[in-house]
């Protein structure tokens, strides 16, 4: 799938921030050039608004790398990562990262690409879609929800040029 990208669209780019992370690190054992997925998100589009999606942990040692996402440009939401009695954790940005899609959607946006694979935004994609907005995803294929593959207007798979999206 392919869509007609032009310099006059405005558009959002919200990146699953740990999803991508944890992707990257478990099939390829490297880290995500963001840089990269950012520029190539964009597509030489006006970018409105670029946000991350990240947890805090109690050593707070991400600090250089959310530090490093903000220098490119992407806005950050900060969440602490929950850690229960019977030392479960849980980190998860799921519902503000769909609360903020859908805002955005209503405003002056034109595209939405979204940075995951996590197959629980497949009903943001069909709302998003039924509402006349465009919405792209990029991810890597192999981790991807094939669900989420087939409701998006278009899908990139960042494993298609590890080069590029890889550090």
């Amino acid at each position: 799938m392919s869509l007609t990208k032009h310099k006059n669209q405005r558009v959002a780019v919200l990146l699953d921030v740990q999803n991508m992370y944890h992707s990257a690190k478990a099939l390829y054992k490297k880290r995500v050039n963001f840089k990269e997925v950012l520029k190539t998100a964009v597509s030489g589009r006006q970018l409105i608004r670029a946000v991350g999606y990240v947890i805090r942990t109690e050593t707070g040692e991400e600090k250089s790398f959310f530090d490093a996402l903000e220098k490119i440009g992407i806005e950050l939401k900060v969440k602490d990562l929950q850690v229960y009695s019977g030392g479960m954790k849980k980190a998860d940005w799921d519902v503000g990262l769909t609360i903020d899609a859908v805002r955005l959607a209503s405003s002056l946006i034109d595209a939405i690409v979204l940075v995951t694979g996590d197959g629980d935004f497949v009903p943001l994609v069909e709302y998003l879609k039924g509402k006349g907005q465009q919405v792209e995803v990029m991810a890597f294929g192999k981790s991807t929800s094939a669900k989420l593959r087939e409701v998006a207007d278009d899908f990139l798979d960042l494993s298609e040029n590890t080069k590029k999206f890889l550090i």
